[in-house]
């Protein structure tokens, strides 16, 4: 467990990308490599960067320097979808999603009215991250509140940033597991004044996806985001074309799925969509007009048999996009499995995917697709201090394999094809040492 430290001082290699871009091209000018760097962070934010040489000066005389002169130091990894209550049901056999929702999802999640439960599995969903190198996080619960209290409790002990939201679902699903409008309303409420801001959490108000919510519960959510513009919108969205034409069936008077969402006013700068597998080129338009933003899940889509998302799409349209797990359906809390995943579901479109782009869209584009660039995603000024120490040898293959690398880019495309958990060395959240590889 961790807590503030005034000061932390960290040398070794840093790879980061300096700033958001519009188009793929640019990141390759934005990558900032530093052979041997410093990092200085006070109160969790960093307050120095830059090279070894330059910086020794600025470190105080009675601060350790954690130096790390084998290993790559990048931002911490950033999650844009994640479902924490289906950790333990990763993995679950043969079904495509809306018979997996049914058969797995409903009845693991039914579990977590028990308030110890949800200690339970938050404790360990939050481990997990930090095991993985994840340092924030866009989180479902459960429709239960106790399920949202959990979470935030478990992430407040690193003071780690996360975003969650309890889930609002009153038809189509089990009777114990539905809500109402009004008490899906007064419960979110009541999160939103209990966590939002509270530290470094923030809340999301979270429809499961359009076909387990009434018009009136929408039209709530809807009321939830005018009355708390400063919260986020959490949900699914065209991840599978019989969820889409269900959708059709249950909304004909809107335009398509997206503008179910948008009539209700849960579009726009902080709203999330996960999958957008099958989205239409006038949803493609209402994505980039309302600043919403996408969560890429490439494990869980091909898990699923969703589809190929058409990851070119969000350059050509500018619709902002992050990395999501979306565990369970997804299969790894990796984002490096995450983004060997991407890569093929690229290939298979062929279109390729780059280590840099790849590293932007784990970091520094996570960060924009969540309206948190300003706070997170690299080693600027003034940013909050969540970063990552990679071991890039943690095997015998990738040992061999990195000894042959005839770049850092070369380097970074080989971890990340061949990279998991165990190449997590160390994840600092806030300054702090939150996890260290024994």
């Amino acid at each position: 467990m961790s807590s503030v430290v005034a000061t932390t001082a960290v040398r070794g290699r840093f790879l980061d990308i300096q700033n958001t871009v519009a188009q793929a091209r640019d990141i390759h000018d934005q990558v900032r490599y530093v052979e041997d760097g410093l990092l200085i962070a006070e109160n969790g934010k960093i307050r120095w960067f830059g090279d070894w040489q330059s910086g020794q000066q600025h470190v105080p005389a009675d601060v350790e320097v954690h130096h790390y002169p084998d290993k790559l130091i990048v931002p911490g990894f950033i999650d844009t979808h994640i479902h924490f209550p289906q950790t333990e049901m990763v993995g679950a056999y043969g079904e495509q999603l809306l018979e997996w929702l049914n058969t797995y999802t409903f009845p693991t999640e039914l579990q977590f009215k028990d308030k110890a439960y949800a200690d339970k599995i938050a404790q360990f969903f939050v481990q997990e991250l930090l095991k993985n190198g994840t340092t924030t996080a866009l989180v479902f619960c459960t429709v239960h509140a106790e399920s949202v209290d959990a979470l935030f409790a478990a992430a407040e002990q690193y003071q780690m940033r996360l975003i969650a939201g309890k889930v609002m679902m009153d038809r189509h699903a089990p009777e114990d597991l539905c809500d109402t409008p009004e008490t899906a309303y007064q419960d979110s409420k009541a999160l939103i004044e209990k966590w939002h801001g509270k530290g470094r959490n923030l809340y999301a108000i979270t429809p499961r996806f359009a076909p387990t919510s009434t018009p009136e519960q929408l039209a709530k959510a809807g009321q939830l985001k005018g009355e708390y513009p400063d919260v986020y919108v959490h949900t699914h969205l065209s991840e599978n074309k019989h969820e889409i034409a269900w959708v059709k069936d249950l909304f004909p008077e809107q335009k398509g799925y997206l503008d179910v969402y948008h009539h209700y006013g849960l579009t726009g700068q902080r709203s999330i969509f996960a999958h957008c597998v099958h989205l239409e080129d006038a949803e493609w338009d209402c994505m980039h007009d309302t600043d919403s933003a996408i969560a890429f899940c490439p494990t869980s889509n091909l898990f699923l048999g969703s589809g190929l998302f058409p990851l070119k799409k969000t350059w050509e349209k500018q619709v902002k996009v992050g990395l999501g797990t979306d565990i369970g359906a997804g299969t790894s809390f990796s984002q490096l499995q995450s983004l060997n995943e991407a890569y093929k579901v690229q290939q298979l479109q062929g279109d390729k995917l780059s280590a840099f782009e790849s590293l932007y869209h784990a970091t520094l584009g996570g960060a924009k697709a969540l309206d948190l660039e300003d706070k997170l995603g690299n080693f600027n000024l003034g940013k909050e201090a969540d970063f990552i120490v990679l071991d890039l040898k943690a095997t015998a293959l990738q040992a061999l394999r990195q000894e042959h690398a005839k770049s850092i880019e070369d380097a970074l495309f080989a971890l990340m094809t061949m990279g998991d958990d165990r190449n997590i060395h160390a994840t600092y959240i806030y300054g702090a040492a939150a996890y260290v590889k024994k």
